[in-house]
């Protein structure tokens, strides 16, 4: 490349050019002088190795155009899906907690799973969230894992009614329950830090206003932290500067 730099910019470093085409024969002459000139170590000319010795071992040219791939590693959530850039692509359910390999392309996900292709999905850039390939459902056979919306059901029961309504609205507000896992499982995480009655709270006003996920329940719980109802009056401050009724007697 230096060489060839050097005797085509070197060459033409001083000549003007009004056209791309005037430039480009410019430089294909220049090119033709360095494959036909004679080295003086070899005496023969790079044309002529080329044609006797590399051309023969070259490889046929692909028959798809090269395609740009990002690769990244995932861990299959309990809902089948992985994430690539906010959006999420279902795999077979037996791979729940397996790790992967995404590829990435601008039209496609490819997912792999020990070398072996898995799945593959249309890439996203909008609208739902979820691709999820019928296939990878195990709805037909939930016995597979200890996730079921049942199981769910009873994690928001156990912190009141209100909790346990907001998880079955978020399961059947999803095409498959399934797609709601993932959110079900944020929600009882953030419910970790509060107590039951402040969840009650939060859980009734999330399905009023219809806020069925994570980001609302983490908004709705900054709003309630720290309320505490009373239905006593406040008492009156003490303070030096407050006289009382002794002072006008």
């Amino acid at each position: 490349m230096r060489f060839a730099q050097s005797c085509i910019l070197g060459r033409l470093r001083k000549q003007t050019f009004f056209s791309l085409a005037e430039a480009n024969a410019a430089i294909a002459e220049m090119l033709e002088r360095i494959n036909s000139h004679v080295m003086r170590r070899l005496g023969v000319s790079r044309r002529h190795l080329f044609e006797t010795v590399e051309q023969a071992a070259l490889a046929s040219l692909p028959t798809e155009h090269y395609e740009f791939a990002e690769w990244r590693l995932a861990r299959v959530s309990t809902d089948y899906h992985v994430e690539f850039q906010s959006f999420f692509y279902s795999v077979p359910h037996a791979l729940i907690r397996q790790q992967v390999d995404i590829r990435a392309t601008a039209r496609m996900i490819e997912i792999f799973h020990r070398g072996k292709r898995v799945a593959v999905h249309q890439r996203r850039y909008g609208g739902p969230r979820y691709g999820t390939d019928p296939a990878h459902m195990p709805s037909s056979h939930r016995r597979y894992a200890e996730w079921t919306p049942e199981r769910f059901r009873r994690w928001g029961a156990s912190i009141g009614q209100q909790t346990e309504g907001l998880i079955i609205a978020i399961l059947a507000s999803r095409p498959h329950p399934e797609q709601g896992f993932r959110t079900c499982l944020g929600i009882l995480r953030l419910y970790r830090d509060i107590g039951h009655d402040q969840a009650e709270a939060v859980s009734a006003r999330a399905v009023e206003i219809g806020g069925l996920n994570c980001k609302t329940i983490t908004s709705l719980i900054a709003t309630y932290k720290g309320k505490k109802p009373s239905t006593e009056p406040a008492a009156v401050i003490e303070h030096a500067n407050l006289r009382g009724p002794g002072y006008f007697h």
